[in-house]
């Protein structure tokens, strides 16, 4: 198993296998987001409708995927993890009941909302999982995702932890592939690798 490609990016810094891909002076996390969307020149209109923890996910696995997807979308996995998950959606849609509820908000009031916008845009049919926990789980996500592409017939897997609330925004993508690519370019997918990506502060 081979990791092909990982984001890692805290605050107003985006890096891209361990170099800078993204930098903006912005400060509240919604205007971080939305510079660095601007920056990458992705055109993608329904951006705008997602919720700050779709859009931080959205936009890692963006930077994180091979410009050309070779393998089979029909077995291509999405495991993600958050430790806020959607609260802060949630407490604007409670707010939203007061008067009336609003159905552009309760979309978003489920944290796995962010595998379907990224699935949907890139037609990955293949295993999903949606964990909340208090911080990124590398020993977990090594078991997890190498026996999704040891035992149950899947090629690549896009996974990692987000984390989008108050003013904390922080997200590892890792893009997983079953064979080497054929730049030769990938580091061994195991434990020790992933425990030094997720350590980056």
């Amino acid at each position: 198993m081979y990791l092909q490609h990982y984001i890692q990016w805290r605050q107003q810094r985006v890096l891209r296998d361990g170099h800078l891909l993204y930098e903006t002076a912005e400060q509240d996390i919604h205007a971080i987001a939305l510079a660095l969307y601007q920056q990458s020149g992705i055109g993608y209109p329904k951006f705008f409708k997602m919720d700050i923890l779709s859009r931080v996910a959205f936009l890692a696995a963006e930077w994180a995927l091979p410009i050309a997807l070779t393998v089979d979308r029909d077995k291509t996995a999405t495991v993600l993890s958050s430790a806020s998950g959607c609260l802060e959606v949630d407490h604007r849609f409670d707010e939203s009941r007061q008067t009336l509820a609003s159905p552009s908000l309760f979309v978003y009031t489920l944290p796995n909302i962010m595998l379907g916008e990224i699935d949907i845009r890139h037609g990955f049919k293949g295993e999903q999982m949606c964990t909340i926990s208090e911080s990124a789980d590398p020993a977990w996500l090594d078991f997890y995702v190498s026996d999704l592409l040891q035992h149950r017939g899947t090629e690549a897997c896009l996974c990692g932890h987000i984390e989008a609330a108050a003013d904390k925004l922080s997200a590892t993508m890792l893009w997983v592939s079953k064979d080497r690519p054929a730049d030769g370019n990938a580091l061994p997918f195991h434990l020790p690798v992933l425990e030094q990506i997720f350590n980056y502060a």
